[in-house]
């Protein structure tokens, strides 16, 4: 009974209604919901969303989302997901006052201009307009001077782009940097890829299992943290991929030429 329920909420929907956001929730009164997850639903129509006036998370990547007008209300609004929309327009978030995670990576934003609505958002601590574990980005990104006028603009940002840029962990995450590259470096010698005995994890696979939680606000973190693992995995995968194509191509030219005779 449960799988079907699932399947019938997962099916596309156009528009937001109250009883689709009473059935998702279990709430019967909308101003009662502080989480929302309506990933990947085939929304085209925010409708009635403007109503949950306590929502504090609001999950709505991988939707047909073109206008935010129904967000602007939502002045308490701190985590909002609008990744793989087809958001051009970010004026309606001017009036989300608690804003301080914002993910619009995969959407049509074209202008540097369009960002300045954002500017009045004195909590925002972390932007996202690209996303490359997702391939996802915005027009807005192949600017030269993305990055050096995303900063300009919002000189109080700690993360953009998944790249924590100020505050606590910046130096750690650049230690990092330095030395992904540095093993990167150490993997050539004379132009030549060097051979390396496989790796044991630090810690066994089991390490990382949380025991879930009937708190509402743990049960969030727990899916926001298999979320961010899930990427790591892709990120790992990705990589390994690349690595193998490496070798197979360096292997490839270390093969000695045959000759016809």
């Amino acid at each position: 009974m449960d799988s079907k329920r699932d399947k019938e909420q997962d099916a596309d929907v156009e528009k937001i209604t109250a009883v689709l956001l009473k059935s998702r929730t279990g709430e019967f009164d909308l101003e009662s919901i502080l989480f929302l997850k309506l990933r990947g639903l085939g929304i085209h129509d925010l409708g009635c969303i403007g109503e949950c006036m306590n929502l504090e998370r609001l999950d709505l990547s991988g939707n047909h989302v073109s206008s935010l007008s129904p967000l602007a209300s939502l002045r308490l609004l701190s985590v909002l997901n609008l990744s793989a929309n087809r958001i051009s327009n970010l004026e309606p978030l001017r009036g989300c006052e608690g804003l301080q995670n914002l993910n619009v990576a995969g959407n049509i934003i074209s202008s540097i201009e369009n960002l300045q609505f954002l500017q009045s958002l004195k909590k925002l601590e972390n932007i996202r307009f690209r996303d490359n574990t997702y391939n996802y980005s915005n027009p807005v990104c192949r600017n030269s001077s993305y990055r050096n006028i995303i900063l300009e603009m919002f000189p109080t940002i700690k993360v953009l782009d998944g790249e924590r840029v100020v505050g606590r962990g910046s130096d750690l995450y650049q230690l990092c940097k330095d030395i992904d590259d540095t093993i990167k470096a150490g993997l050539y010698k004379n132009g030549q890829l060097v051979e390396h005995t496989d790796c044991k994890p630090w810690v066994e696979d089991t390490y990382w299992e949380i025991k879930r939680s009937n708190n509402a606000i743990v049960d969030e973190a727990y899916k926001q943290f298999n979320d961010v693992l899930h990427e790591c995995r892709l990120l790992n995968n990705r990589a390994t991929h690349v690595i193998s194509q490496t070798e197979k191509s360096m292997s490839l030219k270390k093969q000695p030429k045959q000759y016809a005779i």
